[in-house]
């Protein structure tokens, strides 16, 4: 009958469990390195984003841009 009616041994399951390991695992890796994860965005280019998009008015944009830059408000300069 040949080859397809034998059965395999447990050599052969193991030899065939490695296989589908290390194929399903370069599946995921492929997959990985063609949509890699986004790394964070920038907080200033969101915070143009979000007042391009009108979220955001320009008074709340200014005050948190000069957070961002580590300037402090001009009405906040004498209170501690």
């Amino acid at each position: 009958m040949g080859l397809w009616c034998t059965q395999m041994s447990a050599g052969g399951w193991v030899a065939m469990i490695i296989f589908w390991v290390v194929v399903v695992s370069l599946v995921l890796w492929a997959i990985g390195r063609l949509f890699p994860a986004q790394a964070p965005r920038d907080p200033r280019v969101l915070l143009d984003a979000r007042l391009a998009s009108g979220e955001i008015t320009p008074e709340d944009y200014r005050s948190v841009r000069d957070e961002l830059d580590g300037h402090t408000p001009a009405a906040a300069k004498g209170v501690r």
